[in-house]
């Protein structure tokens, strides 16, 4: 077991600095990783076929749990529930943003608030958290970033503050529901948690954060709001929000599929329907009304992703199968000496400190076995170190350009077009407002559940 265990963490240490090092594309990375841990420390150093089956987990798709729950069971291995849910929901996007919705949302919004800057930015922001608790934040910063400097051009204002406050709000909002950020599917589908846990949870916590935010974020941005044409705004002269769409009959259903998604994800707590039922439901239906554009909707699905997920998982499961998860769970609880708020704290800030210069997705998985490991230990509320895992990883994630896939995107999209963002300017201003989030979000924790 010695042999396994020193392996697994190779392997798992070197997959982390190869993600960071981003030299190779991340899905060969996990990819590669992932077969090594099943040949190496699976096959060679245990000679457990089990390990190797339990690991791939493909009975899953046979089991009756796995499409309808009604008690919480184990998982272990590669998430297929996550993976469908994800490749579901990437589907969606591509269908709602082919009929130009995201598009029209945002020119629609800008014309309600007659494209007054600080008004757009009030309204972009919230917009920005509101669209990220039901969709993934790099779909949503795309086409917001895209807007914005497309606005900014039209008003002769500087986008960089409102791109910047735009990639806070989306990682907020993200923490606020489970399918939000890609941290919040793995810790709920692990855990059985649900999209109403989660809103309920961490959904105040963001909530409470988002009201502070945007009120930092304006004080921190104002003087570089302000619009450098005293010109007043012929709105006659703006393209209309209806030019957005591309297709009027697939934005109708693109928007009702949506809203289908949105009503299964806050009712499957009671439905009792998995997050992979509702996934493959919400695949099939988009394809099945995309008709001849399902194919061109397929190949824009982010495979990588996807890829990068299941190498992830078996990673973990190296780790989780060789108890070196159980080692850190019970180092965890021996430097917190048992001490609940310490206990938190350590998860919290911890995870967001990490999750400021790695990704938070192979993060968030490592350490969902801990935290199990470590309620089973200390006796404290599974869920209790969910909502810190899950608060720490969405949010610490905004403190640096590189923190989230969402800040890439967004601060590419602005360099694209000649307004590029360095490290200082970056961290400038969200760092503060991350450590600002993170000890409200720690406050509250030890004021609600301890």
């Amino acid at each position: 077991m010695l042999a396994a265990q020193i392996f697994a963490v190779i392997i798992f240490v070197g997959m982390f600095v190869m993600i960071v090092m981003d030299k190779i594309e991340r899905h060969y990375v996990t990819l590669g990783s992932g077969i090594l841990t099943l040949v190496v420390v699976f096959g060679i150093c245990m000679g457990d076929i089990k390990a190797i089956l339990n690991t791939l987990a493909f009975k899953d798709f046979f089991t009756r749990d796995f499409w309808y729950q009604i008690e919480e069971s184990e998982s272990a291995g590669i998430n297929w529930a996550t993976i469908l849910f994800i490749a579901g929901m990437m589907l969606m996007v591509e269908g709602m943003a082919k009929a130009g919705f995201f598009r029209w949302l945002c020119m629609k919004i800008a014309f309600l608030v007659k494209c007054k800057t600080i008004s757009i930015f009030i309204t972009f922001t919230i917009m920005a958290a509101v669209l990220s608790m039901f969709i993934d934040s790099i779909t949503v910063i795309m086409f917001l970033a895209a807007v914005t400097v497309e606005l900014a051009q039209l008003l002769k204002f500087n986008p960089v503050p409102m791109i910047l406050s735009e990639i806070f709000c989306a990682n907020l909002g993200g923490s606020a529901t489970m399918c939000g950020d890609p941290p919040n599917i793995i810790i709920g589908t692990s855990l059985g948690l649900s999209f109403f846990d989660f809103l309920t949870n961490t959904g105040v916590i963001a909530g409470i954060s988002l009201v502070v935010s945007v009120i930092f974020l304006y004080f921190a941005f104002r003087k570089e709001l302000v619009s450098t044409s005293d010109e007043e705004i012929d709105m006659s002269k703006l393209p209309d929000p209806s030019e957005a769409i591309t297709n009027k009959k697939d934005f109708i259903v693109s928007s009702v599929i949506f809203g289908c998604a949105v009503v299964l994800l806050i009712t499957h707590g009671s439905t009792h329907l998995t997050v992979a039922t509702i996934g493959l439901f919400i695949a099939v239906i988009t394809l099945l009304t995309a008709g001849k554009n399902a194919k061109e909707i397929i190949k824009k699905v982010d495979y990588k992703t996807l890829v990068f997920f299941i190498g992830l998982f078996i990673v973990v499961s190296g780790l989780e199968e060789t108890k070196i998860l159980d080692i850190i769970a019970s180092f965890i609880e021996h430097i917190s000496g048992g001490n609940s708020k310490m206990m938190i704290a350590i998860i919290i800030w911890v995870s967001a400190i990490a999750s400021a210069f790695v990704d938070n997705i192979p993060f968030a998985a490592t350490m969902v076995p801990v935290i199990k490991n470590l309620a089973a230990a200390s006796g404290m509320p599974i869920n209790t170190l969910a909502w810190a895992l899950a608060i720490g990883t969405d949010i610490g994630g905004s403190a640096t350009p590189i923190g989230a896939s969402a800040n890439v995107v967004g601060t590419s999209v602005a360099a694209k077009n000649g307004h590029p963002v360095t490290w200082g300017r970056y961290c400038k201003k969200l760092a503060p407002a991350t450590v600002l989030v993170l000890i409200i979000s720690t406050i509250y924790l030890f004021v609600i559940y301890l």
